[in-house]
């Protein structure tokens, strides 16, 4: 016989209380309903069962041996779909003891660690795994499950907010960086015009400042002559140290190497600015392990802003 869609598993979970207190007045405050509520809930469920589970005596609904049998299946059948939820969210990793992050190799220095720290005073107990990557490596991840939540630069369009949760940090100017013994053209504001028989080294395709380096020569009108390409801006840095070439680099990182390289503001046609943000899956907002991230990156945009000020 075919399940009748009046059968819901609320209807058994306000059953199951009833037949705990045998007082549909007490079921109501334990559930948080209305008599005629739980009422309607037993009335239903007996209705579509095509059997009677309650007798009337008076005002009161006494149970029959039909509904003691029915609630050892109603708990078997609860607690089945309780387990199997609760392996789902496993498979998923939601909720669980561990949390799996994505971020930008330059957010290690400062802003990583502060969320962490954050982390662990809200939620103890979760393990936070860290992995690092270029902004495209990071969305597919996300993407397709293997990460809970990155740390990326966004663009305007770039991200469906419908299907992401979006959450800004900060927002970070570009720099000229170039090695500590070059003789630079000019003063600040630069001009990449200047540096237009400069080397150059770079971000591969798919880093979060690949984008700005590639449109900030577009505006200067020509291509620069880059010597090569690597996967991490540490590595980037090093090349600039070691005076391979210049580069373009996000101004977080001028607090650690702003004493092993030069840093020049760009002058304002080639000025543009990287969005840092927390994404995760929308239908994953009430994960309390992201809801935690959440509030810590909130927290974490308000010192930023109260130190600006």
């Amino acid at each position: 016989m075919a399940i009748d869609n009046e059968i819901t598993f609320r209807k058994l979970a306000v059953f199951k209380v009833f037949m705990e207190t045998g007082n549909i007045a007490r079921t109501g405050e334990a559930l948080g309903l209305s008599g005629v509520s739980v009422h309607r809930a037993l009335h239903s469920l007996e209705e579509a069962i095509r059997c009677p589970l309650f007798s009337h005596k008076g005002r009161n609904l006494v149970a029959l041996p039909a509904a003691r049998k029915l609630l050892e299946y109603a708990e078997e059948a609860t607690g089945i779909l309780e387990t199997g939820i609760e392996e789902t969210r496993k498979i998923a990793g939601i909720g669980q003891g561990r949390l799996r992050i994505g971020t930008l190799y330059s957010l290690t220095l400062e802003t990583v660690p502060r969320l962490i720290m954050g982390m662990k005073l809200r939620r103890p107990e979760v393990e936070m795994d860290l992995t690092m990557g270029s902004n495209h490596m990071l969305l597919n991840q996300l993407d397709n499950g293997t990460l809970d939540a990155i740390l990326i630069s966004v663009n305007d369009g770039e991200l469906d907010k419908n299907q992401l949760e979006v959450l800004p940090l900060f927002h970070d100017d570009i720099y000229l960086a170039a090695p500590s013994t070059a003789h630079l053209a000019g003063l600040q504001p630069a001009d990449l015009r200047d540096y237009h028989n400069q080397k150059f080294v770079a971000l591969a395709e798919g880093f979060a400042t690949y984008a700005g380096f590639q449109e900030a020569f577009h505006v200067a009108g020509f291509e620069p002559d880059i010597i090569t390409r690597v996967n991490d801006i540490f590595s980037l840095i090093s090349l600039v140290q070691a005076g391979v070439g210049f580069t373009l680099i996000p101004g977080r990182m001028r607090k650690v190497y702003e004493h092993d390289i030069k840093l020049l503001r760009l002058a304002e046609p080639y000025q543009m600015r990287q969005l840092i943000a927390i994404v995760f899956a929308r239908n994953r907002e009430r994960d309390p392990n992201l809801l935690a991230l959440a509030a810590e990156g909130r927290m974490y945009a308000r010192s930023l802003g109260s130190m600006e000020k």
